[in-house]
Protein backbone atom coordinates (compact mmCIF):
# COMPACT_ATOMS: atom_id res chain seq x y z
CA UNK A 1 0.00 0.00 0.00
CA UNK A 2 1.56 3.51 -1.15
CA UNK A 3 0.73 6.07 1.59
CA UNK A 4 2.39 9.59 2.99
CA UNK A 5 3.89 9.82 6.18
CA UNK A 6 5.95 12.20 8.57
CA UNK A 7 9.63 10.84 9.48
CA UNK A 8 11.89 12.83 11.82
CA UNK A 9 15.19 11.58 11.03
CA UNK A 10 18.85 13.45 10.90
CA UNK A 11 20.27 13.44 7.53
CA UNK A 12 24.32 14.42 6.10
CA UNK A 13 24.46 16.88 3.77
CA UNK A 14 27.94 16.67 2.31
CA UNK A 15 30.71 19.57 1.97
CA UNK A 16 29.97 20.53 -1.94
CA UNK A 17 26.02 21.25 -1.15
CA UNK A 18 27.66 24.00 1.98
CA UNK A 19 26.77 27.66 1.00
CA UNK A 20 23.26 26.46 -1.07
CA UNK A 21 19.74 26.74 0.33
CA UNK A 22 19.98 24.44 3.08
CA UNK A 23 16.22 23.50 2.87
CA UNK A 24 17.18 22.26 -0.88
CA UNK A 25 20.53 21.06 0.37
CA UNK A 26 18.67 19.17 2.90
CA UNK A 27 16.47 17.51 0.84
CA UNK A 28 19.10 16.31 -1.44
CA UNK A 29 20.82 14.89 1.58
CA UNK A 30 17.40 12.85 2.23
CA UNK A 31 16.78 11.72 -1.18
CA UNK A 32 20.67 10.32 -1.56
CA UNK A 33 20.71 8.37 1.56
CA UNK A 34 17.00 7.52 2.11
CA UNK A 35 14.94 7.08 -1.67
CA UNK A 36 15.20 3.40 -2.24
CA UNK A 37 16.08 2.36 1.25
CA UNK A 38 13.85 -0.22 3.10
CA UNK A 39 12.60 0.50 6.79
CA UNK A 40 11.59 -2.40 8.74
CA UNK A 41 8.39 -0.65 10.05
CA UNK A 42 7.77 1.62 7.32
CA UNK A 43 8.06 0.05 4.15
CA UNK A 44 10.32 1.37 1.26
CA UNK A 45 10.67 5.04 0.65
CA UNK A 46 9.91 5.59 -2.97
CA UNK A 47 10.27 9.60 -2.44
CA UNK A 48 11.11 12.73 -0.12
CA UNK A 49 7.95 15.45 -0.62
CA UNK A 50 8.83 17.70 1.20
CA UNK A 51 10.85 18.79 4.15
CA UNK A 52 9.00 20.46 7.53
CA UNK A 53 12.07 21.90 9.61
CA UNK A 54 15.50 21.81 9.61
CA UNK A 55 17.31 22.27 13.01
CA UNK A 56 20.40 21.79 13.76
CA UNK A 57 23.79 21.99 11.44
CA UNK A 58 26.35 20.10 14.05
CA UNK A 59 29.71 19.40 12.19
CA UNK A 60 30.70 15.53 13.62
CA UNK A 61 34.84 14.82 14.35
CA UNK A 62 36.59 13.43 10.69
CA UNK A 63 33.22 14.12 9.05
CA UNK A 64 32.97 17.47 6.33
CA UNK A 65 29.32 16.74 6.21
CA UNK A 66 27.01 18.83 8.25
CA UNK A 67 24.39 16.64 10.13
CA UNK A 68 20.64 18.28 10.30
CA UNK A 69 17.60 17.05 12.36
CA UNK A 70 14.84 17.31 10.09
CA UNK A 71 11.13 16.40 9.97
CA UNK A 72 9.99 15.59 6.33
CA UNK A 73 7.09 14.16 4.49
CA UNK A 74 7.48 11.11 2.09
CA UNK A 75 5.91 8.71 -0.17
CA UNK A 76 6.77 4.87 1.02
CA UNK A 77 5.26 1.89 -0.26
CA UNK A 78 4.73 -1.12 2.37
CA UNK A 79 3.00 -4.27 1.40
CA UNK A 80 0.86 -5.57 3.56
CA UNK A 81 -0.37 -9.30 4.78
CA UNK A 82 -3.64 -9.84 2.82
CA UNK A 83 -3.79 -6.81 0.37
CA UNK A 84 -4.88 -7.56 -2.83
CA UNK A 85 -2.43 -6.29 -5.71
CA UNK A 86 -2.40 -5.58 -9.45
CA UNK A 87 1.10 -6.29 -10.57
CA UNK A 88 2.97 -7.35 -14.42
CA UNK A 89 4.81 -11.07 -14.41
CA UNK A 90 8.36 -10.02 -14.78
CA UNK A 91 10.12 -13.96 -14.54
CA UNK A 92 8.55 -17.26 -14.82
CA UNK A 93 10.22 -20.07 -13.77
CA UNK A 94 9.18 -24.22 -12.92
CA UNK A 95 9.06 -23.02 -9.57
CA UNK A 96 6.75 -19.59 -9.88
CA UNK A 97 6.31 -16.21 -11.24
CA UNK A 98 7.71 -13.59 -10.20
CA UNK A 99 5.44 -10.20 -10.03
CA UNK A 100 6.47 -6.58 -9.97
CA UNK A 101 4.57 -4.82 -7.59
CA UNK A 102 5.91 -1.09 -7.34
CA UNK A 103 9.28 -1.01 -6.44
CA UNK A 104 9.34 -5.01 -5.20
CA UNK A 105 9.23 -8.10 -7.11
CA UNK A 106 6.95 -10.65 -4.95
CA UNK A 107 6.70 -14.81 -5.63
CA UNK A 108 3.78 -16.65 -6.80
CA UNK A 109 4.72 -20.27 -6.18
CA UNK A 110 3.63 -22.79 -8.24
CA UNK A 111 1.15 -24.17 -6.17
CA UNK A 112 -0.24 -20.66 -5.65
CA UNK A 113 -1.11 -20.01 -9.31
CA UNK A 114 -4.25 -21.87 -9.49
CA UNK A 115 -6.21 -25.04 -8.36
CA UNK A 116 -5.34 -27.00 -11.35
CA UNK A 117 -1.70 -28.69 -11.38
CA UNK A 118 0.83 -26.33 -12.80
CA UNK A 119 3.15 -27.23 -16.00
CA UNK A 120 6.39 -25.31 -17.06
CA UNK A 121 6.18 -25.08 -20.62
CA UNK A 122 10.05 -24.07 -21.34
CA UNK A 123 9.63 -23.96 -24.39
CA UNK A 124 7.01 -21.01 -24.96
CA UNK A 125 9.09 -19.88 -21.13
CA UNK A 126 5.03 -20.03 -19.66
CA UNK A 127 3.24 -21.84 -16.86
CA UNK A 128 0.61 -23.85 -18.38
CA UNK A 129 -2.08 -25.58 -16.55
CA UNK A 130 -3.32 -29.13 -17.58
CA UNK A 131 -7.08 -29.28 -17.41
CA UNK A 132 -8.03 -25.90 -19.05
CA UNK A 133 -4.41 -24.62 -20.41
CA UNK A 134 -4.36 -21.41 -18.42
CA UNK A 135 -1.19 -19.94 -19.24
CA UNK A 136 0.89 -17.13 -17.04
CA UNK A 137 3.84 -15.92 -18.91
CA UNK A 138 5.95 -12.50 -18.53
CA UNK A 139 4.10 -9.28 -19.41
CA UNK A 140 0.91 -10.79 -18.44
CA UNK A 141 -1.08 -8.31 -15.90
CA UNK A 142 -2.33 -10.78 -12.98
CA UNK A 143 -3.83 -9.82 -9.29
CA UNK A 144 -3.02 -11.46 -6.05
CA UNK A 145 -2.83 -11.07 -2.93
CA UNK A 146 -0.03 -11.38 -0.54
CA UNK A 147 0.41 -14.22 1.74
CA UNK A 148 3.70 -13.16 3.89
CA UNK A 149 5.86 -10.57 3.75
CA UNK A 150 9.47 -10.27 5.32
CA UNK A 151 11.25 -6.57 4.61
CA UNK A 152 14.14 -6.92 6.65
CA UNK A 153 16.92 -5.27 4.39
CA UNK A 154 17.62 -4.45 0.76
CA UNK A 155 18.89 -7.88 0.02
CA UNK A 156 16.26 -10.28 2.07
CA UNK A 157 13.46 -8.91 1.42
CA UNK A 158 10.47 -11.60 0.64
CA UNK A 159 6.93 -11.18 -0.42
CA UNK A 160 4.86 -14.35 -1.57
CA UNK A 161 1.70 -14.12 -3.65
CA UNK A 162 -1.15 -16.18 -4.01
CA UNK A 163 -3.97 -16.31 -6.89
CA UNK A 164 -6.00 -19.92 -5.77
CA UNK A 165 -8.71 -17.71 -4.74
CA UNK A 166 -11.89 -16.56 -6.61
CA UNK A 167 -11.78 -12.86 -8.25
CA UNK A 168 -7.58 -13.28 -8.47
CA UNK A 169 -5.16 -14.35 -10.98
CA UNK A 170 -5.58 -13.03 -15.23
CA UNK A 171 -8.53 -10.76 -16.02
CA UNK A 172 -9.84 -14.16 -18.38
CA UNK A 173 -9.74 -16.36 -15.27
CA UNK A 174 -11.64 -13.98 -13.37
CA UNK A 175 -14.02 -13.23 -16.10
CA UNK A 176 -14.42 -16.92 -17.05
CA UNK A 177 -15.17 -17.76 -12.97
CA UNK A 178 -17.79 -14.91 -12.66
CA UNK A 179 -19.38 -16.36 -15.50
CA UNK A 180 -19.85 -20.07 -14.24
CA UNK A 181 -20.58 -18.75 -10.92
CA UNK A 182 -23.67 -17.04 -12.63
CA UNK A 183 -24.68 -20.11 -14.88
CA UNK A 184 -24.87 -22.15 -11.51
CA UNK A 185 -27.03 -19.48 -9.74
CA UNK A 186 -29.77 -19.62 -12.74
CA UNK A 187 -29.49 -23.94 -12.61
CA UNK A 188 -30.26 -23.30 -8.91
CA UNK A 189 -32.94 -20.85 -9.54
CA UNK A 190 -34.47 -23.02 -12.02
CA UNK A 191 -34.67 -26.03 -9.11
CA UNK A 192 -36.82 -23.92 -6.62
Amino acid sequence: MYKHVTIKDSVRVPPKHLGEDVEKSVKGGLASEVEGEIFEDLGVVIGIEEVNSVEGGEIEPEDAGVHYNVEYRALVFEPEMHEIVTGEVVDVTDFGAFIRLGPFDGLCHVSQIMDEYVNMDEENSMLVSEENQFTVEKGDSVTARIIAVSLENNETNKINLTMRQPGLGKEEWIELYEEEQEEQEEEDEGEE
